[in-house]
């Protein structure tokens, strides 16, 4: 599968669809009105058209058919190749992404003729093989709807788009127009997501044009492409029950970018402002009685009571496990204690290990809580942050197995084995690595094995999660390019702990 550029991400779709009602100078009014949108929202943002070359898509005999469902409005609102043509240029004139849903072959040369962007895949296309063939062959950005798809058939949509190398996204849909509430399933994004990661997933609504709850649902759900069939009502015109005019269009993109400014970051991020705030309301320690400097302070030396001022030590600090505290100064009796502790080699190895739990099950790795924990610090724990992995000791037999973490901004220092070989598996996250000088990134999936003898070092600018399935492990088989590390006995720059 192609990597997909920043055309799917937050894209908003416009669907025309039928809305032009055959009528040109309609179509480029529809167009108008959304690149206004578009502008004022500063939206990436794309007009949809449907192309159906209607001699050869309707059968002869079913032209003239007035109880068929879609064939008499197909036909109402037919325009010709050079018509379209113009709607094509209106949309870029106006600074937005071309695409089409051809419904046959023949559609899909119409739409590299009028050389527009991306191309769509209807829900009734979806596993229409011979035309999905086609479209695949012409070499462009895909999206693909899902409306009326049970799971093993997206399964096989996903599957043949990967394997011929397509750059192409997923909507969920649902085809009752209008959809109400009770049908949407807005979970299913998620489990898509989930389902494939590497896959940018986006919803294709069709509820009523008012119904804004949903973009937010969808939003939060975390879809990244948001497809609405839009229309300009007139006094002949009438918009159906799920196309939204322009002034439902703007309420619908300003719900999504409130929602998503709503969710932020999924990095906690913590403001002065925040700070300062929760400062207010913490309790300080305070001398309860007076106290010589030198003094080891115990409970019974100090009380807590608001307020507590910036640099002051608080409740939660002289609390913390292990923490000690001597006083610098001599206090008098209800004075502000202000004192700060050395972070003890414990609180450092019970932050590591949080933060490796916490990584792994971020990557829905499940492991045994009992399972031997290894944290190499090959320049001491103070500098673990910079140099440095934790490893989870599964199996070391014949044959070995482990999990490696490496922290964000993390080093692995260059090594090389003379027993053991091993392959590393990326289970999640990037890793950079050097073998024998020659760096690579390995990306989440990859597999690349360590060869006796091969130097080799690796570092994570985000973090990631690595399997290494080797030969046998031996401790005194590390060998370090850097001599500092080899001085050591290996037992000096690691911890051992037998309870994850």
């Amino acid at each position: 599968m192609k990597k997909q550029d920043k055309l799917f991400e937050d894209l908003f779709i416009f669907e025309l669809a039928n809305n032009h009602q055959g009528d040109i100078t309609h179509g480029i009014n529809i167009i108008k009105a959304m690149g206004e949108l578009a502008r004022k929202h500063k939206i990436n943002a794309a007009v949809k058209l449907q192309y159906r070359q209607l001699d050869t898509f309707i059968h002869p005999e079913y032209r003239n058919d007035t109880k068929a469902k879609h064939i008499s409005r197909f036909l109402s609102t037919e325009l010709s190749k050079d018509d379209f043509l113009k709607l094509v240029n209106a949309i870029k004139a106006e600074g937005m992404h071309s695409m089409c849903t051809p419904f046959d072959e023949e559609s899909v040369n119409v739409i590299l003729d009028h050389k527009i962007d991306i191309i769509k895949i209807a829900s009734c296309s979806a596993d229409d093989w011979p035309l999905l063939a086609k479209i695949v062959s012409t070499n462009k950005p895909i999206i693909a709807s899902t409306g009326g798809l049970n799971l093993f058939e997206i399964d096989n949509l996903v599957t043949y788009l990967s394997h011929r190398d397509s750059n192409f996204s997923v909507l969920h849909c649902v085809g009752i127009y209008p959809s109400p509430n009770n049908v949407l399933n807005l979970n299913f994004i998620a489990k898509l997501k989930n389902r494939y990661p590497e896959v940018i997933i986006g919803y294709s609504g069709h509820e009523a044009p008012n119904n804004y709850d949903v973009i937010k649902v969808a939003v939060s759900k975390g879809a990244s492409i948001f497809e609405r069939h839009v229309g300009l009502p007139t006094d002949t015109v009438v918009l159906n029950g799920y196309s939204m005019n322009p002034v439902e269009t703007d309420n619908w993109i300003q719900a999504a970018l409130v929602t998503k400014e709503i969710l932020g970051s999924d990095d906690k991020s913590i403001t002065k402002e925040e700070s300062d705030s929760l400062l207010s309301l913490k309790r300080g320690v305070f001398a309860k009685r007076n106290i010589k400097k030198g003094t080891v302070l115990k409970a019974d030396d100090v009380f807590f009571a608001m307020p507590c001022k910036e640099g002051q030590l608080n409740s939660s600090e002289f609390g913390r496990v292990r923490a000690s505290y001597k006083a610098s100064k001599d206090y008098k009796m209800n004075e502000s204690v202000f004192e700060t502790s050395e972070i003890d080699k414990y609180y450092r190895l019970r932050k590591i290990i949080h933060e490796a739990k916490g990584m792994m099950s971020e990557a829905g790795v499940v492991l045994n809580e009992k399972a031997e924990i290894e944290i190499s610090h090959h320049y001491g724990i103070d500098k673990f942050s910079e140099f440095g992995i934790l490893i989870v000791n599964l199996i070391n037999r014949e044959y070995c197995k482990k999990i490696i973490v490496v922290f964000p901004g993390q080093h692995h220092p260059e090594q090389h084995h003379i027993k053991k070989e091993e392959t590393f598996h990326v289970l999640n996250g990037e890793l950079g690595v050097s073998l024998n000088g020659i760096k690579s990134i390995a990306k989440k999936g990859d597999i690349l094995t360590v060869e006796r003898g091969v130097k080799h070092a690796f570092w994570s600018e985000k973090g990631a999660i690595i399997e290494e399935v080797s030969t046998t492990h031996y401790r005194n088989d590390s060998f370090y390019t850097d001599p500092k590390i080899n001085e050591l006995d290996p037992m000096q720059r690691k911890t051992i702990l037998e309870d994850f």
